[in-house]
């Protein structure tokens, strides 16, 4: 990841409601939630969450996909990784730490 995809990445997450949005996204898994079920658990108004999710969309971080009349939205944990990579990428000043865990969801009911 280059500098300028990771301040885009850290200003979308910057926002407490942004951030909520994206931890909701990320512990839903692969399935991701329809907007109207993250609207539920954040309790924002359809407007807000809106102008809220275009903000992670332009970094990247969450993919959304029309169902018929819903819209499901994902985080894109691809890019999430790339950003903690990014971010511990000269960790420990190059001695080595151990490895940093990376997020790979699988689909309910799958086996690893």
């Amino acid at each position: 990841m280059q500098t300028p995809h990771a301040l885009a990445a850290l200003t979308a997450l910057s926002h407490a409601s942004r951030l909520a949005a994206f931890r909701e996204l990320v512990q839903a898994g692969p399935d991701g939630l329809s907007v109207g079920e993250l609207r539920d658990r954040l309790g924002l108004p359809p407007a807000t969450l809106s102008a809220h999710l275009n903000v992670l969309r332009a970094a990247d971080l969450v993919q959304d996909e029309r169902d018929g009349r819903v819209i499901r939205v994902r985080a894109h944990y691809a890019r999430m990784n790339a950003l903690i990579d990014y971010l511990t990428e000269n960790c420990c000043a190059g001695a080595a730490c151990g490895p940093v865990p990376q997020c790979a969801p699988s689909k309910k009911g799958s086996k690893p």
